[in-house]
């Protein structure tokens, strides 16, 4: 009597013919040391040679230590020590250019009282007419102060915004010195008969320039706020705001923060500029080397004879 064999039905309904794959989870549980860190440690513990290591390794790592901190304290002096050095060299720094300041202001206000002490004297030397004129003339030229209503162009940094990846500010916050350009121009255009900033008149030959991150006015710096005042006619006013230059300004002001208002003053005043120093044209080339003819038109010197004769450039002939 032969036993029949079972077929793959009953064999997969048969639980013990079933063939179980590890699990992970089991196995993590039941051997949770990785068996490379088992034999690392085996090895430490019967080996004589890590702990040579260990009991050399000490020691240099103290130095290296050692070294370390020494290299830190010696630079850590070093910088306390050029510290003070420091200060005292900008507080020098700072203390003569405040001096320089003072200095600058006293003679600009003794150059005022000497002005107006030159204009007395010439206007009693003169007639009342030649008097009168000169004055206009000095009030075109902004050699003279003047005095009338006006407009008052204010512009002013925005505040710092502190870009977040590198710390530096963010977007054209500042006022330019081509800010001030634009707007003295746009004065000028619009009827304007006298312009200072920062009460820096400016006149035919004054510039408005960048040194670094300072706007020079004339070569003399000016600081915000900054104010660009202007005297001129009533519509003034109105002929600035339809200006490209203040609707430039505005989308400005609206777009990173910076400041710019324009209003109407009454009884404004403007100081007179510095004197101007005064360049004289001279001859390239002294009369004497001149060319001269002293014949008529189409005719050569007195020393000429004929048609072969020729003159010199001092027109004597040979």
């Amino acid at each position: 009597m032969t036993t029949p064999q079972p077929r793959d039905g009953d064999r997969e309904r048969d639980p013990s013919a079933r063939v179980y794959t590890p699990d992970f989870l089991t196995e993590l549980f039941r051997n949770p040391l990785d068996p490379g860190y088992g034999d690392a440690a085996a090895r430490r513990a019967t080996g004589s040679m890590s702990r040579v290591r260990q009991v050399l390794g000490r020691p240099v790592s103290l130095v290296v230590l050692a070294l370390i901190g020494f290299l830190f304290a010696v630079a850590y002096r070093e910088t306390v020590a050029e510290e003070p050095s420091r200060a005292t060299a900008r507080a020098g720094l700072v203390a003569e250019i405040k001096g320089r300041e003072a200095e600058t202001d006293r003679l600009t206000e003794r150059a005022e009282q000497l002005r107006e002490e030159v204009g007395r004297q010439r206007d009693a030397a003169l007639s009342g007419s030649q008097a009168s004129r000169l004055r206009t003339l000095e009030a075109g030229t902004g050699l003279a102060r003047v005095r009338g209503d006006g407009v008052v162009v204010r512009l002013a940094d925005a505040a710092a915004d502190q870009d977040g990846v590198t710390g530096g500010d963010a977007g054209p916050s500042r006022v330019l010195y081509s800010d001030l350009q634009k707007v003295a121009n746009a004065l000028w255009a619009a009827g304007a008969e006298a312009v200072a900033v920062n009460g820096q008149r400016l006149t035919a030959t004054s510039t408005i320039r960048s040194a670094g991150e300072a706007i020079l006015v004339d070569y003399r710096p000016v600081t915000g706020p900054y104010e660009v005042q202007a005297i001129g006619p009533g519509s003034m006013r109105d002929r600035f705001d339809e200006s490209r230059a203040a609707a430039l300004m505005r989308e400005v002001a609206r777009t990173t923060g910076l400041s710019f208002g324009v209003k109407r003053v009454e009884d404004l005043t403007l100081p007179a500029a510095p004197q101007p120093r005064l360049r004289y044209a001279e001859p390239s080339v002294s009369p004497s080397a001149r060319p001269s003819r002293s014949g008529g038109a189409g005719s050569s010197s007195p020393g000429s004879s004929g048609p072969g004769g020729s003159s010199s450039p001092s027109g004597g002939g040979r």
